[in-house]
C-alpha cells in the first residue's frame, strides 16, 4: 500500500476530470452524468477520488464494479490506472475511454452476482453506490463480496462508497415523499464489520460523510451552479458540519483489504 497526500498535481487532475464531465453533461444530456450537473454535486466525489489514490498505486489492475454510467471509470483511466468496468447495460462514455485502453464486460442478468474475470486478478475493485442495491436485482451482498473477494488480488484493496447510512437525516426525510427517492437498504458501522467478516475481508477504515444535500444545485442557473466560490463555501461547511453531526450523515466509505496469503508473509 502507498499512501499519499492530496498533491497540486492531484488537486489539479481533480479539477481537470470534473470539468471535462460537467461539460460532457452539459453537451449531451443523454449522457446521464447527472451528478455532473452542477460543481458543488460533482465535488462529492474529491472525497473517493483522494481515498482510492490514498490506497492504490497508479498503473494498477483495477475494476469499476457496477460502474453504471461511468463517471468513475473515466477518472479511473485518465488518472493512469488499467481500468476495467461491469455493469448490466452500457453507456455514453465508453466510447471516449476505450480509445485509453478501458476493458468493459456486460453482466448477465440471469447470473446478477457473477463478476466476469479470473481469480486474483485485481488490485482494486471499487464500489461507488452499488452494493446497497445488488438484494432488488436479485443478488445479496454476501454474495457479491465474495465474488469480489476472488477476483482480488491478496493484499487487495476494496473501496466502498456512498454506502447509505442507516440513521442519514436526508435519507429520513427523502423518505417522506411519496416519490423522492431514498435507499431501500441502509447499514451502519456494525452491519459494514459483518459484511466484511463473514466475506473475509479485513477492515481498514470506515468514514461518515456527506451532512449537506448536493444533488439539487443541479437545477440552478450556470452562474450559480459551477460557482467555485459557493463549491468551496459548500465543501467547507460539509466538512465542518461531518463532525458534529456524523451519526447523521448521508453515507458511509469504508477500504477493506484481502488478507495476504501465508506463503506471501514468509
Amino acid at each position: 500500500m502507498v499512501k499519499t497526500v492530496e498533491t497540486e498535481e492531484s488537486h489539479s487532475n481533480f479539477n481537470e476530470i470534473v470539468n471535462e464531465l460537467i461539460k460532457i453533461q452539459e453537451q449531451n444530456i443523454d449522457c446521464s452524468l447527472w451528478q455532473f450537473r452542477s460543481l458543488i454535486s460533482a465535488n462529492q466525489y474529491r472525497r473517493l477520488y483522494r481515498i482510492f489514490l490514498k490506497y492504490v498505486v497508479q498503473g494498477s489492475q483495477v475494476l469499476d464494479w457496477g460502474c453504471g454510467n461511468g463517471h468513475f471509470s473515466y477518472f479511473l483511466v485518465k488518472s493512469g490506472y488499467k481500468t476495467s468496468g461491469f455493469s448490466f447495460d452500457d453507456f455514453c462514455l465508453i466510447k471516449s475511454i476505450n480509445s485509453l485502453g478501458y476493458d468493459f464486460q456486460k453482466g448477465i442478468w440471469e447470473e446478477p452476482t457473477a463478476i466476469p474475470y479470473s481469480d486474483n486478478k485485481f488490485s482494486a475493485v471499487v464500489s461507488v453506490g452499488v452494493l446497497e442495491h445488488v438484494r432488488e436485482t436479485g443478488g445479496n451482498e454476501i454474495t457479491s463480496l465474495k465474488e469480489i473477494f476472488r477476483v482480488l488480488q491478496a493484499g487487495g484493496f476494496f473501496i466502498c462508497y456512498h454506502f447509505p447510512n442507516k440513521f442519514s437525516l436526508i435519507e429520513a426525510i427523502a423518505s417522506l415523499f411519496p416519490n423522492k427517492f431514498h435507499h431501500q437498504y441502509r447499514y451502519t458501522r456494525k452491519s459494514i464489520d459483518t459484511l466484511c467478516e463473514e466475506t473475509g475481508f479485513e477492515v481498514i477504515e470506515v468514514q461518515r460523510y456527506g451532512f449537506l444535500p448536493r444533488n439539487m444545485w443541479g437545477v440552478f442557473p450556470k452562474a450559480i451552479r459551477n460557482s467555485r466560490l459557493l463549491a468551496l463555501i459548500w465543501d467547507f461547511l460539509d466538512n465542518i458540519l461531518t463532525y458534529p453531526f456524523s451519526l447523521l450523515c448521508q453515507n458511509y466509505l469504508f477500504v477493506a483489504r484481502k488478507p495476504l496469503s501465508k506463503s506471501s508473509r514468509l
